[in-house]
């Protein structure tokens, strides 16, 4: 039996093990796939207090040091389903059942799929989320990043290091991300920004070999010839297995404490009901889920424990 289960290895869940072990529960962190999460894979992050500019990955590297310095256990598995016997949570995961008395959620969110025709043939054979993880394959070669928010604007500065030309395709007249990023998409001569535009298909048959894209102003539709394309156009929650209250999109939503409308369940970071999704709040998000998690722990060990006859609740 732990005290508390953690879901997820991003910058919420790493901040929440750092905290949930120095306050000594006994705690499991579990992650699905990849430690560090989607931050794992940004190129550079200039926004993290201390560090003015350090790759995804190393700070990522930096949080796992320092929680497993303090004993955090860390296992890689997949939760199945979170229920309810009594006090107790109990996890159903791909390598067996874990009981616990609290759990929080960090396990972040994917990138959405914009759904035109040939992007999923497409995915993997030019198609891409992640320019950190595939830009190197289109080196010299022309690719399209679709987006407008932060990562877009990041991740078209990066590929333009690495790309011949970059088409930026955003459906608004304005950017949404940071003025910094804007600022250098618009000064990179090797970005062509297509503002007011959408994609509509992807072209190819074994690999991408062009798109089409839309001018909303002019309805005009034009053939584009390159190599890959980058969609950045928002996240989905990774939330599908708790049942717990969530918002239209799926996201969970939480008080100020971090608590969910089951008790015993708290949430932290990019899957949660937030304005804002960086590491910053992530990792505030974590030390106060912990710190809220222990306080509820604190509060069963003198109430005498409910065990259902019932078969577990799921939540």
């Amino acid at each position: 039996m732990y005290d508390l289960v953690i879901i997820g290895g991003g910058p919420g869940g790493l901040c929440a093990g750092i905290y949930a072990t120095r306050l000594r529960l006994k705690t499991i962190l579990i992650e699905k796939e990849l430690i560090g999460g989607q931050i794992a894979l940004t190129d550079v992050i200039e926004n993290y207090p201390g560090f003015p500019s350090i790759s995804g990955m190393a700070l990522v590297e930096k949080f796992e040091e320092h929680a497993r310095s303090f004993g955090l256990e860390i296992k890689m598995a997949g939760v199945e389903s979170i229920a309810s016997d009594g006090d107790t949570k109990v996890l159903q995961t791909t390598d067996g059942e874990i009981r616990t008395k609290a759990v929080i959620l960090a396990t972040g969110a994917k990138p959405s799929r914009l759904g035109v025709p040939n992007e999923v043939e497409m995915t993997g054979k030019g198609v891409s989320y992640c320019a950190t993880c595939d830009g190197p394959f289109f080196r010299n070669l022309t690719v399209m990043v679709v987006g407008g928010g932060d990562t877009a604007l990041k991740e078209a500065n990066y590929l333009a290091k690495i790309a011949s030309k970059v088409y930026l395709v955003h459906r608004r007249d304005q950017f949404r991300g940071e003025k910094i990023q804007q600022e250098r998409v618009e000064e990179a001569e090797n970005i062509e920004i297509l503002r007011s535009h959408i994609l509509k298909e992807v072209v190819g048959d074994k690999v991408v070999e062009g798109v089409v894209v839309e001018d909303l102003k002019t309805g005009e539709s034009r053939d584009i010839a390159l190599e890959g394309v980058f969609i950045f156009v928002g996240i989905i929650p990774t939330t599908d297995f708790v049942n717990v209250e969530k918002d239209e999109s799926g996201f969970i939503i939480s008080d100020s404490k971090m608590g969910t409308s089951e008790p015993g369940i708290f949430v932290a970071g990019d899957c949660r009901d937030t304005p804002l999704l960086q590491v910053a709040t992530a990792v505030g998000d974590g030390a106060i889920a912990a710190y809220t998690a222990e306080a509820y722990i604190e509060s069963l060990v003198n109430v005498t424990p409910r065990t259902s006859k019932n078969p577990a609740k799921l939540v």
